[in-house]
């Protein structure tokens, strides 16, 4: 065949093969549905999971910051996490305590801490706690089920975390540590659920357990969405550490406490394995106000005394939140322990002055 109609030829099989590659484009093309909205927002969030991943600048804080998270036990049992709070007093949720205390304060079991628990074979490095110094449970209100533990003195304790208090973000990454179940210490780096994101993440769970109608129906996922869309002051996430684990801080990817890990929404699918829909923590500010008003309201100044010289960033935010609850509340109890103490402690002094200072308004301009 001569050198031009192999030229010809050749021409001919790459505009036949161009033509037939087009046509096939054209036809995988159309057999691709779009995403719905569900789909195309958890491609997103897929593409987006970079942001779990941490440097290890903040990975190496934040394994520091892990050596001030403890497991709660009861009877030598674990029942919950912690975390050291400020002086010898350690934070947890109500929830995790209040069936083993009474309402003064005293326990009616034997309960202790361990910050060492890392590994299934440590028995030692137990720290008794002496008495329950403050507790609020009342779940449908933001920061009211916290717990305030004070351990047994002269003890060697690793640092506080109150003066590591952060702002709460509803986006980006966050991290979690605490003891999970009956685990040892673990740490689950995720990402905060906006609040517009929530109900797509329980519709997700909703269609993924469409099997089991014999131990969940549509209400309960349902039931769950309405849930955490109505308590918008939560910070909500998808995390793997569930029972066992409430009491956990969360912390910001700043390596600052934004909140206190305290459920989730559980459920088991048809192989009888364990899911939670979301998980949410509480603010933490909105705990260290209820603190420091509940401190007052029972006159429990060395407490207060001790939280006030655990100085923070965010202190004068704290004491302007408690302020305005106590106006906007008319909390009555709170204003009169304020107006009628005399203190002498320097720290307390300028405490009382700055809530029992009124507010000057501020003059009209009338020219």
């Amino acid at each position: 065949m001569a050198p031009g109609n192999q030229l010809s030829d050749s021409k001919k099989l790459q505009v036949n093969l161009s033509a037939r590659f087009n046509i096939l484009v054209k036809s995988k093309k159309a057999q691709v549905p779009k995403l719905s909205r569900i789909q195309n927002i958890f491609r997103q969030e897929f593409g987006s999971s970079a942001k779990r991943c941490q440097d290890v600048k903040t990975m190496k804080k934040l394994m520091e910051l892990s050596n001030s998270v403890c497991q709660v036990r009861i009877n030598g049992k674990p029942r919950g996490s912690g975390f050291l709070l400020f002086g010898n007093f350690i934070l947890t949720n109500a929830h995790v305590i209040q069936a083993f205390c009474n309402d003064n304060g005293g326990l009616n079991e034997q309960v202790a801490v361990t910050f060492s628990f890392e590994s299934l074979e440590e028995k030692d490095g137990l720290i008794d706690v002496e008495e329950v110094v403050g507790i609020e449970y009342i779940p449908e209100v933001s920061g009211t089920d916290w717990a305030l533990l004070k351990l047994s003195a002269d003890q060697k304790l690793p640092d506080r975390l109150l003066k590591r208090s952060g702002f709460v973000r509803h986006s980006g990454g966050i991290c979690i540590i605490g003891y999970p179940g009956e685990s040892v210490k673990k740490i689950d780096v995720c990402l905060v659920v906006s609040q517009e994101n929530r109900s797509l993440v329980a519709e997700r769970h909703r269609k993924d357990n469409q099997d089991c109608v014999q131990l969940l129906n549509d209400r309960f996922f349902q039931n769950v969405a309405d849930v955490v869309q109505q308590r918008k002051q939560l910070l909500t996430y998808e995390s793997c550490l569930y029972d066992g684990s409430s009491g956990s801080p969360v912390f910001n990817e700043d390596g600052n406490v934004v909140a206190m890990h305290s459920g989730g929404y559980l459920y088991n699918d048809a192989k009888g394995q364990r899911h939670s829909v979301i998980e949410f923590g509480y603010p933490f500010i909105n705990i260290i106000e209820r603190i420091i008003i509940q401190m007052v309201e029972r006159e429990k100044f060395d407490v207060l005394k001790e939280c006030l010289a655990c100085t923070c960033d965010r202190q004068q935010d704290f004491l302007d939140g408690v302020k305005k609850l106590v106006e906007s509340r008319n909390l009555t109890k709170f204003k009169d322990v304020v107006n009628s103490s005399v203190a002498v402690d320097e720290i307390l002094k300028a405490f009382f002055e700055f809530f029992s200072r009124r507010e000057q308004p501020e003059p009209m301009d009338i020219n």
